[in-house]
């Protein structure tokens, strides 16, 4: 809910000096800084497990509120001390403290819990959750248990930062962050139910040596992460009411490997001329992952299958820039960048399941080289217009992945086709005006271009995937504009308007008719605030969004010539309305009102068209031509109000009241009849629910007291 930050006034921020507060006591009123501390009670009435995935508060019952905000000043040596805590009664704290010397030193520790609330009810009658061992019922059990999974990371975070001599400071941080807990998961060629034990801990580390003189300013340092994941193998197995394991149904899960990296990086700027301006970056990454690679007890291994991925990934990064202003009336930029990402994981063959191959998998480690440049240039005219003008190239190569040569070919392991080299050009232009000293206004197009060289096909027993143009490396061309107004209608009122449209238009052919055909994306919000009075303002504000995609697809009945192409028309819409009011009621009494609603409809319409055999495809095949799946929508509204009563001049007592009302058809986890969609035919039997309707309301009650 509403978090509370305790902030110092501007006053006290500008000035800081310890000499003007010695020479005049008003003054150093005025600039001691102020603290608070918040406490109290609220209830939920209901549980919300949709809209309180996040905040720690999905369940309904008392809750404990208490935030403070503690800032300290000696004048005489310049020296902070801040601690700042906030929802320390809630599932969510977040603490910070901070100790600064002004121009000397500075340290601080940080602590916070971020929690994920499953927003799903699972049902079932799988053991072990929450463990490296899972055993699945068979037949489907009709006993199931209610499970609640969720997710919880706990960070501290510890730095300092140093002044050395003129212009030089040093900056250290060091963050560990451990995350427990339970996500839904699957296991078996067939859809069945598992739960991902999670048990891991990130470390991150970063050490930065800066200076900043007149014309130069440079920082370098080093980055460093570790990912320790303290399981790394699920068994899961199904099991007969006795307790033994059905034959062919146990199946070992791998879990993310424990990884590193380290990164070496300089960036800075030099000033040629009060007019003139370089900068420049360069960074040199190094990934690794070589622990044990993980295999179940009875699972056949190939022979030559490595037990150590010893994978590495190197990434360098070198940018070069130009900024000049030539005169009042233009200015130009222009930039280099070269990005190099290398994988040089040893290439090996993992599955193989005949002496002549038979069915073939070897990893492929890629390379990708990019170089882009950028020009751009501003001119200013008379009445206040100004044009922008810019164009963007992108060259990338892309290594082409391959297996060992065998039975098949050499390319047995390109399952789709390749590029090995795309290009992107983009071009801008933009016009500003000041209309008038109430209006001003901004249009800007650009048009985007990307190609490359011909498709490298798939292997030869994929022949359907040669028909695919896909998206990430297609030719498409797309087309952006966007629009935005800001004016002062009358003195009190002022209104912000906003516009934005992109259309992709995706290259195809007759040699490649599958994929992702067009699409588009837009933007539509208007901002308005509005002073009543002294005492009273209101603001409200609507945004819309809608994309859309085209999309087509084909697949060939099993065993048979029959075909179906489907075409998909996706469409997804947004539409999001707020107002919001604060006022002064009468001495001592404030209040305000927010209303917020939101609506998001997703659609499926699509068609499916049958060749070759006709309307035996459906039998034969097992897909059935039915219409367009249904459309889903999800609905938020949340009514807040809340009323502050200064019950002393640093004392206020807060009452705050919420209600909000999710609701949804998400068809996602259920069958056509509504029924609520079951794992497996013979075994399982898990369920995955969630109420389509879910209304709680908050009622709250804080004290605020502000101390100097």
């Amino acid at each position: 809910m509403t978090k509370f930050a305790f902030r110092l006034t501007a006053v006290s921020l500008a000035l800081t000096g310890a000499a003007q507060a010695q020479e005049d006591p008003a003054i150093a009123e005025l600039t001691r800084p102020e603290s608070a501390v918040s406490f109290g009670l609220g209830y939920w009435s209901d549980d919300r497990p949709r809209l309180g995935t996040y905040d720690g508060m999905n369940q309904k019952g008392l809750y404990g509120l208490f935030d403070a905000f503690i800032q300290q000043r000696d004048a005489a040596t310049g020296t902070w001390f801040t601690l700042d805590a906030r929802d320390l009664g809630l599932q969510t704290p977040d603490v910070r403290a901070e100790w600064l010397r002004q121009g000397n030193l500075g340290v601080f520790l940080e602590y916070n819990r971020i929690v994920r609330d499953e927003p799903y009810t699972v049902l079932t009658g799988v053991q072990g959750i929450g463990t490296t061992t899972q055993r699945v019922p068979s037949p489907s059990a009709t006993n199931l248990g209610e499970q609640h999974l969720g997710t919880v990371r706990d960070a501290w975070t510890a730095g300092f930062q140093k002044h050395l001599w003129a212009g030089t400071d040093f900056r250290f941080t060091f963050k560990n962050e451990d995350k427990q807990g339970d996500r839904l998961w699957g296991r078996g060629g067939a859809p069945e139910f598992a739960a991902e034990p999670i048990d891991s801990t990130t470390r991150q580390m970063e050490a930065v040596l800066s200076y900043a003189g007149k014309r130069f300013q440079v920082q370098g340092g080093y980055y460093g992460s570790w990912y320790t994941n303290h399981n790394s193998l699920v068994d899961t197995a199904a099991v007969t009411a006795a307790g033994a394991l059905v034959a062919g149904q146990q199946f070992f899960l791998s879990l993310p490997l424990d990884n590193q990296a380290h990164q070496l990086f300089v960036n800075g700027g030099y000033s040629l001329s009060e007019r003139t301006r370089a900068t420049f970056k360069v960074a040199y990454t190094q990934a690794t992952q070589d622990e044990d690679i993980p295999v179940g007890a009875g699972v056949p291994v190939f022979s030559g299958a490595p037990t150590h991925l010893n994978g590495q990934l190197d990434t360098t990064l070198l940018q070069a820039g130009l900024t000049s202003r030539v005169s009042d009336a233009f200015s130009w930029l222009a930039s280099l960048r070269y990005y190099d990402s290398n994988e040089k994981t040893p290439q090996a063959r993992v599955i193989q399941t005949a002496a002549t191959c038979g069915t073939c998998v070897d990893n492929t480690p890629l390379r990708f080289e990019t170089i882009t440049g950028k020009l751009e240039g501003t001119y200013r005219m008379a009445q206040g217009l100004s044009v922008l003008g810019g164009i963007e190239h992108a060259a990338q190569e892309r290594d082409v992945p391959f297996g060992h040569a065998n039975a098949v070919g050499l390319d047995a392991q390109r399952y789709v086709p390749w590029r090995a080299e795309i290009d992107e050009t983009t071009y801008r232009l933009e016009l500003r005006r000041s209309l008038a000293e109430t209006l001003n206004g901004r249009i800007a197009y650009a048009f985007s271009q990307r190609d490359g060289s011909e498709f490298t096909p798939a292997a030869a027993d994929a022949p359907q995937a040669n028909l695919i143009n896909p998206i990430h490396i297609a030719d498409r061309d797309r087309n952006k504009i966007k629009l935005m107004l800001d004016w002062a209608v009358i003195e009190p009122l002022t209104l912000t308007f906003n516009v934005e449209y992109a259309r992709d238009e995706y290259g195809h052919s007759d040699e490649r008719p599958y994929g992702l055909i067009d699409g588009s994306a837009s933007v539509f919000s208007l901002d308005a605030a509005y002073t009543i009075s002294e005492k009273w303002q209101l603001s409200a504000w609507y945004t819309r969004d809608n994309a859309k995609a085209t999309q087509r697809g084909q697949r060939n009945a099993n065993g048979g010539a029959a075909e179906a192409v489907k075409e998909a028309e996706l469409e997804d819409t947004g539409d999001t309305f707020g107002v919001g009011l604060r006022g002064t009621l009468m001495a001592r009494l404030r209040g305000g009102l927010d209303v917020l609603y939101s609506k998001n409809v997703n659609r499926y319409p699509e068609s499916l068209t049958l060749t070759g055999a006709g309307t035996a495809f459906p039998s034969a095949g097992g897909v059935s031509a039915v219409g367009p799946l249904p459309d889903i929508t999800n609905t938020m509204t949340r009514i807040k109000l809340f009323a502050a009563y200064a019950v002393q001049k640093r004392s206020e007592v807060r009452v705050e009241y919420t209600h909000e009302i999710w609701k949804t058809d998400d068809w996602s986890w259920m069958f056509a009849n509504g029924a609520p969609f079951t794992y497996g035919a013979t075994t399982d039997g898990t369920q995955v629910v969630q109420s389509s309707r879910q209304t709680a309301d908050w009622l709250a009650v804080r004290y605020i007291y502000r101390f100097q």
